[in-house]
């Protein structure tokens, strides 16, 4: 078992709250919401499987947990509860991401062309990984433009219709590199997704 799983259930464990709690508030609300401490969790799952990435040389689960750390952040920031962090706390939340590729970077143990050249990844494997990611990320790009726009930390409609596809492409990326954990936690994650574009279509109907 890789040493470093710990850390990706940790991960995991934020995640799959965060979805299992939204689900469960939608089923009761009988529409699809989006409770506040959805982002928190999101927030503490992604720094944590951004370390697990990096640790086990993982370049495109880096890359996906990158681009949405900070999207995480803005959604709190427009729900108005960024500002309830301590100054510190919110300076170590920014800082500590950078500050580790840095250390690694400075010591030596970070290198940024190896994330490219893992042995253990096919080239065609890591680019099919990376497209899988970038489509998955979307659709939290989708939702902060969405956001910015409506003024309000939503999960709207394709919010779910992007998570669904980029989630079915990840989660074949994982079955291919054997992490059992992350195929668990993609296949959770489909069930979820189809049941909430399945609210919004009932909703609408």
């Amino acid at each position: 078992m890789n040493n470093f799983y710990f850390i990706a259930i940790l991960g995991q464990l934020c995640f799959g709250a965060r979805m299992y709690a939204q689900w469960i508030l939608s089923e009761r609300e009988k529409q699809s919401v989006t409770p506040l401490f959805f982002w928190w969790l999101s927030l503490c799952g992604s720094f944590l499987l951004f370390v697990y990435g990096y640790l086990r040389v993982d370049f495109a689960l880096m890359l996906g947990q990158v681009l949405t750390y900070f999207i995480y952040m803005r959604n709190l920031q427009i729900q108005r509860q960024w500002d309830k962090i301590p100054s510190w706390g919110r300076v170590l939340l920014v800082v500590i991401p950078l500050g580790l590729l840095w250390y690694g970077y400075k010591k030596g143990t970070t290198d940024f062309l190896g994330l490219f050249q893992n042995p253990d990844i096919t080239t065609w494997l890591l680019i099919f990984g990376v497209i899988a990611q970038v489509i998955f990320t979307s659709r939290f790009v989708y939702q902060w433009l969405y956001a910015e726009k409506n003024k309000e930390a939503v999960l709207p409609l394709g919010f779910w219709i992007i998570s669904l596809i980029g989630g079915l492409m990840t989660l074949i990326y994982f079955i291919f590199r054997q992490d059992i954990v992350l195929i668990i936690s993609n296949v959770m994650g489909a069930i979820i997704y189809t049941r909430n574009i399945m609210l919004y279509q009932k909703k609408r109907d």
